[in-house]
């Protein structure tokens, strides 16, 4: 009985241990929840940090389970807007169609959501945005709560964002020692029989491309004849004529031609006749310049009485009476002119002018003088931003050691058109919910405040107004192309005044593209009861940058 009573507690011993240890083992049933969980959770970090970024820098997202990501959407908006992006570049498309079937799913949205930030490189990456965008209020407060965090902040910003300008420089080698023999050859003379490769100019390239043809695409198998490509056997005349026709719609289009093939690329760079037709012609170049009046302040047809009137205004501020007499004796020439005789007068002087001037200031060269030449651009809008600083008011219920200030941001539009009428804009609504309703249209339906419950409503504060480039007219002591570059700018004005904007072309970096920068010389009012001007202080008045608007085409 004895050692049946041993063998069963040895029994029920070996069974409560073999129960505990599964209970241990790693295929339990609690482990493998634990297992599956966390890589998910690894993996969700991951994608968040891993994403890929359209325009550096970008704020990273909270690593948070989605479930709270989702919670905390519902009760805050998120900070960062995809506008902004839009601004910073330059660039404005059209509004995505909204469409049930492109309408993200709920865990899409959630994802999409960007957390607050959490580390002071995050804050620091969403100041930067914020600046860039010209929210200087928000940058401010990311910024400093950035340099709370890690008052080395920035250095681990250069270090994410520009590894190489981090990078130290290696020390550069030295063939002989320093306490070697004169005699001692160096080896860097003799380390490669080969001479080194000569790197050739821009115009050493395309000119090596003269005598290339365009190759049509490879055969897909190998020994199937390869596909068609008609264009490689029309005749350059016919290939010429067509690549004219493409400059004459779209000069952006025409100059991306230029990636296709070096054949391609040869005759976008040298075909003059192509520049000429584009700088003579009226859609892109100097044929659709206006260097009078075209219109009255109120796109009404033209004035003479008003632009006699006009014609002596900010000019007498700098006491310049010569050309003020001369731009009124020019207006009054024009008075027994009809509308076409007008226009051809105008057509020849400016044909006549760009002949001499592609003589005389550019070499003969009909792509320099369009890349160079001051010209309006049609395709985009111009934007200043202003940022101001004015002192808040103290708590009057509690002491404070700092004095409140707000940073005040506001923005001017100037729109172009082709018949030389303008839009000027004050405001201060962000570009993306002003550039697309920056039309005629809008303008005219919003006159006095109506329909208040459009989203183009901001329209209501545009102005009308007409546009004129100078000429040998405004400075007669001037020559050549010195004579041009001013733009000059009518607009309405409250009550019986009316404003003038006196800017000038210039460019904004020197590799970038030309005349996307306006630059103020001069802002005045004139009274139209006392014929009085007066020139407005021009402390809060910042250039205009050019930003390209897909949705108006070639700007007609």
């Amino acid at each position: 009985m004895a050692s049946n009573d041993i063998k069963s507690e040895l029994e029920s011993f070996r069974e409560q241990w073999r129960a505990e240890v599964q209970s241990k083992a790693p295929g339990s049933k609690t482990r493998p929840q634990q297992t599956v969980a966390g890589p998910s959770s690894t993996q969700h970090r991951a994608q968040h940090r891993t994403q890929p970024k359209s325009q550096p820098p970008k704020p990273q997202r909270s690593s948070e389970p989605s479930g709270k990501q989702q919670s905390a959407a519902g009760n805050k908006v998120p900070q960062h807007d995809s506008d902004d992006e839009e601004y910073v570049a330059h660039s404005f498309d059209e509004p995505a169609p909204v469409a049930s079937s492109a309408l993200p799913s709920q865990a899409e949205a959630s994802e999409a959501e960007i957390g607050e930030p959490v580390s002071a490189l995050e804050h620091y990456e969403q100041a930067v945005e914020r600046e860039a965008a010209g929210n200087l209020g928000d940058s401010l407060r990311l910024y400093r709560k950035a340099y709370r965090m890690d008052h080395r902040v920035d250095l681990q910003y250069r270090k994410k964002h520009f590894p190489q300008a981090m990078a130290p420089k290696p020390a550069p080698s030295q063939p002989n020692p320093s306490n070697a023999a004169p005699t001692v050859p160096n080896p860097a003379h003799h380390s490669s029989s080969d001479p080194p490769a000569k790197h050739k100019s821009l115009k050493e390239l395309i000119t090596s491309f003269a005598g290339l043809t365009i190759q049509g695409a490879p055969p897909e198998v190998e020994g199937v004849p390869p596909p068609p490509c008609p264009i490689s056997t029309l005749p350059d005349e016919i290939l010429v004529h067509i690549l004219r026709d493409v400059a004459a719609a779209d000069i952006a289009s025409f100059v991306r031609l230029a990636r296709v093939c070096r054949r391609l690329a040869y005759l976008v760079a040298t075909e003059d006749q192509i520049w000429r037709r584009v700088c003579l012609g009226p859609e892109f170049g100097f044929g659709g310049m206006h260097y009078r009046w075209q219109t009255s302040v109120t796109w009404g047809p033209p004035d003479p009485e008003e632009d006699e009137a006009v014609a002596s205004g900010p000019h007498n501020v700098d006491g310049d009476d010569e050309t003020s007499a001369r731009l009124q004796q020019d207006a009054q020439d024009l008075v027994p002119l009809t509308p076409a005789e007008r226009a051809a007068r105008d057509r020849a002087e400016k044909q006549a002018t760009t002949l001499s001037l592609v003589r005389d200031l550019y070499s003969s060269s009909w792509q320099r003088m369009f890349r160079l030449r001051p010209r309006v651009r049609f395709g985009g809008c111009y934007i200043s931003t202003v940022n101001y600083m004015r002192s808040g008011q103290a708590s009057a219920h509690a002491t404070t050691w700092h004095s409140p200030v707000h940073i005040v941001t506001y923005y001017r539009y100037l729109r172009f058109y082709r018949d030389g009428t303008v839009i000027s804009l004050l405001t201060t609504s962000e570009p993306a919910e002003v550039v697309h309703h920056l039309t005629k249209e809008a303008l005219v339906l919003h006159r006095g405040g109506a329909m208040a419950h459009l989203p183009s409503l901001v329209m209501q504060f545009a102005y009308k107004g007409r546009w004129r480039l100078s000429s040998g007219r405004d400075y007669p002591d001037r020559e050549g192309g010195e004579v041009e570059g001013d733009v000059f700018i009518e607009t309405e004005g409250v009550g019986k005044y009316l404003y003038r904007l006196d800017l000038s072309l210039k460019s904004a970096g020197k590799q970038g593209p030309r005349n996307n920068k306006l630059v103020w010389r001069g802002c005045y009012s004139y009274n139209r009861l006392t014929d009085d001007w007066a020139e407005f202080g021009q402390k809060n008045y910042k250039p205009f940058f050019f930003s390209r608007v897909r949705s108006y085409g070639i700007g007609e």
